[in-house]
Formats: C-alpha cells, structure tokens, sequence
C-alpha cells in the first residue's frame, strides 16, 4: 500500500438497517465518495429492502450484502437493543471471517461490533456516532433501567475501543462528552464530520405553490404533530395572516415509513386524526417513503420545509431543503443551530405552534422575501456542506488513520 495521500484503500462500512432515513442518507454519501477516490468500498448491513432504499445502493456502484436478516428486529415489539446488536454483531462476525481483511471498517450507530472487528490487528476502526444510543432510548421503568444497564456500558466501552470517533455536529460532540465522562477523561474526543447533500440534483425552482413540507420519519421523536398544530393555526383568528390566498394554503407531511414498525403505523394514526380534530386534514397529504424523484419534486414545490424535531442531533432534512432553494423553519436547539442561518436562510423557532406558526405567516405574507431567502439558503449549503468537501474530509480522516497519524 502506497503512502501517499492517494492511497488506494480496501474500505467496509457495516450499518445496522440499509433504509431511508439521515444516518443512511450519510452512510450512501460516504460510499459514493469513497468509491470516487479510488477506494474500495463493500457495505455490510443486516436489512436492505431494495423497494425501501437509496437509489444508489443498488446502482452497482459498490456492492452491498446482507448478512443477518433472518435475525429478529425484536421479541415481541421487546428487546430491540438487544436484537440490533444481536444482528450487528453477526454482520460483524461475517466480515471477519469470510472477507480478507479490509484496511480500514466504518462502523456506523453500533458500536459493538468494534471489538469484534479489531480481532484483526490490521485493521483500522473508525466509528460515527450520530448521537449516544443510551440518551435516546427509555430508562423510565426499574426493568428498563436494569435492561439497559449493561447495554449502556457497553456501548460506553466499545465506543472508546474505535481508532478514530466522528460526530455530527458539535452538539453531538459536547454531549458525547457530557454522557460518556470515562472516555472525556481519558482524552478521547470524536471530531466533527458534518453530513453532506449533493447539491446537483436540486434545480432552481421556477415556481412554487402555498404549500408547507415536513419530511421525516414517522417516529413520535420527530415532533411532527407541531407541523399539523402550526398550520392549524394559520387558519385560526389568531394565525394573523393577511395572504389572500391562505386557504388554498396546504401542508404535506412526507417521510420514512416502514409498516415493520410498530411506531411507524401507530404514529401515522395518531398524525391523521390530530389533523381530524384541528379541522385541517383536508388541506394535509401523507406521504410515505417517497423515492428520492418524488422528494426532490415536493421540495421544488413548496413555499419552504418544516423541520420539527427537537434537540435533533444534526439532520439532514434542512440540508436538502436549503439545496433546494427553500427556507427552512426549525427549532432552535441541536444540528439546526449549526446549519441554518437564522433570519437568513431560515428562522429557528422556539418548539411551539405560536412560534412556528408566526414564521409560516411571514414567508406567505412574503413570497418575494422566501424566494430571496431560498436562494441565500442555496448559496449557504454550496459553500459549507456539499458532498464533495464531505468526501475530502471523511477521506483524509481515512487516510490518516490507516497511516497511523492522530490528530
């Protein structure tokens, strides 16, 4: 192996659940890149659907297997922890023993396959974390505390095992900190590799409709009832919107929707008949799992995105939206801080109906003003967060951890 910058490396990327949502949207960005310079790169998952997946993973250019698939999700809608490492885990496995060695693996949201992999001391491990699994799961009965206990500590000591640790966002990085304090005082800090969107698939809109888009997976986390709470409320004496035309104004609530999840199904009820009861369901459109066509094409269309999401450790929805030439209405705590320009590119909102609510009246009482705001958002995203400075990151970041260079 050359030791050049241009080395040629034999890279794996192992992911839990090659579906569509922003880790995966990461994960396919990452390969694409890293196949662009040359590499070698092989994905490894325990799931791909491929009528449920990004275009790109079955496009041929790197290949993808399945290993693990006959492996429960959960017990019962129970223990999906402990399935997902149980499946990771013999993804893990398969790579170890019926591959030659990789040089360098990318882990992604599981680490606990980090261990494993590192059996063999050629490789280099390198692991994105998006957010600390043990923040986003449930401690709220005695079980479920004694459940997660050793899954927690695990997940705290394999992290720390990685050559190299990326995060999102800073937010993540200093809540990484704040959660896994054993690997803080041990100097172990992740660098900041941002996601990426690739701008060239977004044209500049030519025209649009009053038409309010939230894309996210059908999960309660997501918030999404504050979209449908806030559009409501547009029509309500208080909405204070002037617009002639606010009643031909509409809302489209598009995402990620896998009918295996028990939360996905429950959730989308619970979304319909919210919309039922505030009087706005004939003015609102589910749509789920879209293909990426389709996405781009509700994206051109609307007036600007809706990204409701609390604390989000980053997401990748204002990126395409800004790509797109759309404002974006956030909230403002988490990623969105750190992607979106306030008053510029969009406004980030406390998470209330009212605050959200009184951004979408601005940018209908001012179309013009959306526009101009669209296109500072595409110039913002072209600058800062494009594919292609996410590739030259993310492979220097490869390149000098199978080098053996530390920052």
């Amino acid at each position: 192996m050359a030791k050049g910058t241009s080395s040629k490396l034999n890279i794996a990327i192992i992911h839990p659940d090659l579906g569509i949502g922003g880790a995966e949207r990461l994960i396919v960005d990452a390969a694409v890149e890293l196949a662009s310079q040359g590499h070698k790169v092989h994905v490894f998952t325990a799931h791909h659907d491929k009528s449920r997946c990004f275009e790109e993973t079955v496009a041929g250019t790197f290949p993808v297997t399945v290993y693990g698939s006959f492996l429960p999700r959960h017990v019962f809608y129970r223990l999906h922890a402990l399935c997902a490492y149980l499946r990771c885990l013999f993804v893990a496995l398969c790579v170890l023993f019926m591959w030659h060695s990789f040089d360098v693996v990318l882990a992604d949201q599981v680490s606990v396959v980090i261990p494993i992999l590192k059996l063999k001391r050629s490789i280099k491990v390198v692991f994105y974390c998006h957010f600390p699994d043990l923040l986003l799961a449930q401690h709220s009965t005695f079980i479920r505390r004694m459940y997660r206990k050793p899954i927690d500590y695990v997940e705290e000591i394999t992290t720390g095992m990685a050559d190299l640790i990326l995060v999102n966002s800073n937010f993540t990085a200093s809540t990484f900190a704040n959660t896994f304090k054993s690997l803080d005082a041990k100097g172990i800090r992740p660098a900041v590799l941002y996601p990426a969107v690739n701008v060239d698939q977004f044209k500049e809109p030519s025209s649009f409709k009053l038409n309010y888009l939230s894309i996210n997976r059908f999960e309660r986390k997501k918030n999404i009832q504050l979209a449908i709470s806030a559009f409501a409320m547009l029509h309500s004496p208080e909405g204070n919107v002037q617009h002639k035309d606010i009643t031909n104004a509409s809302l489209t609530i598009a995402g990620g929707f896998d009918k295996r999840l028990k939360e996905n199904v429950e959730y989308l009820e619970e979304l319909k008949d919210l919309a039922e009861k505030k009087g706005v369901s004939s003015k609102i459109r589910f749509v789920t799992s879209c293909p990426t066509d389709e996405r781009n094409a509700l994206l051109s269309e609307c007036l600007c995105v809706l990204y409701t999401p609390k604390d989000e450790h980053f997401g990748i929805v204002p990126l395409e939206a800004m790509a797109a030439y759309k404002p974006v209405i956030a909230c403002n705590s988490g990623g969105p801080v750190e992607s979106i320009k306030n008053g510029v590119t969009g406004f980030l909102c406390d998470p209330t109906p009212q605050e959200f609510s009184s951004a979408m009246a601005k940018l209908i009482n001012d179309p013009q003003g959306a526009e101009e705001m669209g296109r500072e958002a595409r110039r913002h995203v072209v600058q800062s967060f494009s594919t292609k400075s996410f590739g030259q990151h993310l492979n220097r970041y490869l390149v000098d951890i199978h080098r053996g260079k530390e920052d």
